[in-house]
């Protein structure tokens, strides 16, 4: 079995593995080398009746275009979201998090260097490899099911994590709440998940349930700070209203239970599909991904 190994510049990688699939044989796949090394390797090796291509980095392998998409794209939802929040007469928009969920660190690059700073993952893994590679005023979210497991690799290789979103049980709050002690960091902001559309298949706490959760980690977590609620929605990832008005309803059950005013707690709602309706309903952290950096492709 032949093989070759054929060297690319960082910055042509992703305009130039297209240009070489033209003449590869249908029984050849695809190698890209992890994205951090500062000159790339394909490798291309015959493997038997194996036409398809296969990014052995999760980000390479759904690399957007480059030249100016991404800062264009995040321009005009900036300007989206303006004016939905115009349209509802608030004074300023909610936080836009740009979740760069299987895009290269190019991309968030692109992202940053058009001024935006506030960016999401998904995935623990993917998160410590990709934060290292940006600047470190980077402000990043965790907004993916995290397990307890992965708590301490998870605060520990991202000093700038900055929120998790993705609360969903006393005992990942006392995992994190541990760790975050343990690791000397400041008071972590984190939200309560709820699942507001009632399915199975979602993470998140019951709304009947969400002031136990926020008043567990409000009085016993001094290693957190409950900073509000999060619901992602429907099974398309997009909300009905009823969705968000749930969740302002629980946000309203937790400030009354807690004594707090319900303006010190955030709603995190609104993705690509659905962030004006959910700016117009009250969100103050909205989460967007592919209306910035391109559909989302995953490795097979």
């Amino acid at each position: 079995m032949l093989g070759v190994t054929v060297h690319l510049p960082r910055h042509s990688l992703f305009r130039s593995i297209y240009a070489h699939l033209s003449y590869l044989p249908c029984s050849t796949s695809l190698h890209v080398a992890p994205p951090a090394l500062s000159c790339m390797s394909l490798r291309l090796a015959g493997v038997r009746a194996l036409p398809v291509v296969r990014a052995q980095s999760r980000t390479v392998a759904s690399a957007v275009g480059m030249g100016g998409e991404v800062a264009t794209a995040l321009q005009e939802v900036t300007a989206r979201l303006a004016a939905a929040a115009a349209r509802a007469g608030r004074d300023r928009p909610p936080r836009l998090v740009a979740v760069s969920k299987t895009k290269p660190a190019e991309a968030v690059r692109e992202a940053y260097e058009a001024g935006h700073r506030v960016f999401g993952e998904n995935y623990v893994q993917e998160l410590l490899d990709k934060a290292p590679q940006l600047p470190a005023d980077c402000s990043w979210h965790f907004i993916g099911h995290l397990q307890s497991n992965k708590v301490k690799a998870l605060l520990e290789g991202v000093p700038n994590l900055t929120m998790l979103e993705t609360v969903d049980s006393e005992k990942l709050a006392n995992k994190l709440d541990s760790t975050v002690a343990a690791l000397g960091r400041e008071p972590l902001p984190v939200l309560v998940q709820v699942n507001t559309s009632g399915e199975e298949s979602k993470y998140g706490v019951e709304p009947k349930d969400c002031v136990a959760l926020a008043t567990h980690i409000h009085e016993s977590c001094k290693h957190l700070r409950l900073a509000g609620l999060m619901t992602i929605g429907m099974p398309d990832y997009s909300s009905r209203p009823e969705n968000f008005a749930c969740l302002s309803d629980c946000r309203k059950a937790v400030a009354e239970a807690l004594g707090l005013p319900e303006a010190e707690l955030e709603l995190s709602m609104g993705m690509s599909g659905d962030f004006e309706q959910a700016v117009e309903m009250g969100s103050t952290n909205v989460r967007v991904g592919s209306t910035i950096f391109g559909a989302r492709v995953y490795a097979s």
